[in-house]
């Protein structure tokens, strides 16, 4: 693994208000601007320039008034989840009769991703008036013309990336379709759900709906605890809108004020409220609340944050607890199949493809995600894994796959799939998604062919780009810096994630005590300048660790505090280590 240095521009300090070490890492991730730092809820961007949100607000301030049934249908990760929670709940809050609201999230092994013909069919039996689609839709072309023909008006409210053809739908709301001048592009589906409850809550105070039933306008900022959760566990770069919103939900958390099902989860996973920091919403939350839809049922998730009773809540965030340890359970066998298969195939360094196609009979449809995103992070190439969309038809000539893909910085993964769907029609039967990560099917008679041609697209966008991961370091941290403070400063002061990364430094120690913990992590006591400190390094190669005749060692690491048995202390969490 290689490290770099990232450069820090030649501008003065942003804000001589800032800690100096806080204003170097905001420059060295290129905020150029003093207004960039705020994480104000004021500094939000206003929801006027979302294309198509005062015909959302008008159709949903109608159904509102005149008591039609709204049902809100979502996607099945922790994105859909929130945003469907958080409609559901905001809804309710504007007046909207509860036997008027109703939800719909596809079980992904039965009817598959987005607005399709059979779930329009499903929200038709419960009355719907309006579907309002959240963190999908912008793909549901056939989906919305079958609500059309059975009457039902319908609002997509998404995210992702456009087709070529868009739904005929009675409005979109999507930062990413044409022509739409919202600066945030990288908004996660359940901040484009907070926008338009936030338009809707404001038509409805235009018409005098607050006032004509003496009714207290309700505060939607108290959700953007869902908000923080669902962007941070969509893993979308976190840019300057989508810092704010990340912070202000966390800043609800820390505080107390937060939904019973958040509140839960964070109980069965023994985190404090209090301490949370934005990395616990992508790596202790989010997963939890995926593993509902990856291994059951999405509604145990929406349930557990709709929930108004702790007990309650509490009971289903159990529930997702023992789901996610499946989970990790059955991704752990997927791994070592995948590891066999490319161990047969002598896959090392020198012989890697542009990216890596996997297919395993066996393969968990809900969990070939993570399974991609692990090969893709152990060997640095766009990986695609593919499972059976139903088991039964395994030995069937018309046997479907649905794959999941993962890919490397500078490789966006859509484009490349687009790249083969216009090359070679007819390969892929569905596709859709984001740079970093998409979804798609095909059927099994195709992969062979798949596979050859998603390597000569993807060897393509790999022209120009590193082979190895590099890491990009912020530098050594001056000894005064190397403290808990500053350790504690880091983790609260800024949401840390996807391309604005949370600091990484780098610097040579001397090994005072080495031994390892866990079967394979490495627990370290290292000094610098007459300081010690307690780092550990998991996952090392234990045929180089540990080694009593290393005295020195290059980390890179990250600051952490460590509490244990009521102490706390500063901890180097480390990412990459070499002897020197």
């Amino acid at each position: 693994m290689l490290i770099k240095h990232r450069k820090l521009p030649n501008e003065a300090p942003l804000d001589p208000k800032l800690p100096p070490i806080l204003d170097r890492l905001l420059r060295l991730r290129g905020v150029q601007d003093a207004n960039e730092v705020s994480t104000k809820a004021s500094h939000l961007l206003h929801f006027k320039d979302l294309k198509g949100i005062f015909a959302a607000a008008q159709l949903l301030r109608d159904a509102v008034i005149n008591n039609q049934t709204i049902c809100i249908v979502g996607d099945f990760d922790a994105d859909g989840a929130t945003s469907t929670a958080l409609c559901m709940l905001s809804l309710r809050d504007l007046g909207h009769q509860p036997d008027k609201l109703r939800y719909i999230v596809p079980n992904r092994f039965d009817f598959g991703y987005g607005l399709t013909p059979p779930v329009v069919d499903m929200a038709h039996q419960q009355g719907a008036d309006l579907i309002m689609t959240v963190d999908n839709g912008i793909s549901s072309v056939e989906g919305v013309a079958h609500a059309k023909a059975k009457g039902i008006k319908v609002l997509i409210s998404d995210h992702h990336l456009a087709p070529k053809e868009v739904p005929q739908a009675d409005a979109i709301v999507n930062p990413n379709q044409a022509d739409c001048s919202f600066k945030s592009k990288h908004i996660a589906g359940v901040g484009v759900a907070f926008y338009v409850m936030s338009a809707l809550k404001h038509a409805l105070n235009e018409a005098g709906y607050f006032a004509e039933r003496h009714l207290s306008e309700p505060n939607l900022a108290q959700y953007l605890d869902l908000v923080a959760l669902g962007t941070v566990a969509d893993v979308v770069p976190l840019d300057h809108n989508n810092r704010i919103l990340v912070h202000q939900g966390l800043q609800r958390i820390r505080a107390g004020k937060t939904r019973p099902g958040i509140q839960a989860l964070l109980d069965v996973a023994s985190r404090k409220a209090h301490r949370l920091a934005s990395s616990d919403l992508g790596f202790v939350l989010g997963p939890r609340l995926n593993a509902a839809g990856r291994i059951s049922d999405m509604s145990v998730g929406i349930e557990c944050l709709i929930s108004e009773s702790y007990e309650h809540a509490y009971s289903l965030a159990t529930q997702l607890d023992a789901l996610n340890r499946e989970r990790r359970s059955i991704e752990q066998q997927m791994q070592l199949r995948a590891q066999e298969a490319l161990e047969s195939i002598s896959l090392d360094e020198n012989t890697l493809p542009a990216a890596i196609v996997l297919f395993d009979e066996d393969f968990h449809q809900g969990v070939v995600g993570i399974l991609a995103g692990r090969i893709k992070e152990k060997y640095f190439r766009p990986t695609i894994a593919f499972a059976l969309e139903n088991e039964t038809q395994a030995d069937s000539p018309d046997a479907v796959l649905k794959g999941s893909a993962r890919s490397i910085p500078g490789v966006h993964i859509r484009d490349v799939l687009e790249r083969v769907h216009s090359l070679y029609p007819g390969l892929i039967n569905k596709f859709g998604g984001h740079a970093m990560a998409a979804g798609l099917s095909l059927p099994r008679a195709s992969l062979d062919d798949f596979e050859k041609a998603f390597l000569q697209c993807a060897d393509e966008a790999m022209r120009g780009l590193p082979s190895a991961q590099t890491l990009m370091s912020d530098g050594p941290l001056d000894t005064n810096e190397l403290q808990l403070e500053t350790a504690q400063l880091l983790k609260m002061s800024m949401p840390w994630g996807q391309q604005f990364e949370e600091p990484l430094f780098d610097d040579v120690f001397e090994i005072i005590q080495q031994r390892i913990v866990g079967e394979k992590h490495l627990k370290l006591i290292v000094k610098k300048d007459e300081q010690v400190f307690d780092a550990i390094a998991f996952n090392v190669d234990l045929t180089v660790w540990p080694d009593k005749q290393i005295p020195r060692v290059h980390l890179a690491y990250r600051l952490d505090v460590n509490e244990y048995q009521n102490q706390v202390s500063v901890q180097l969490l480390v990412s990459d280590l070499a002897p020197c």
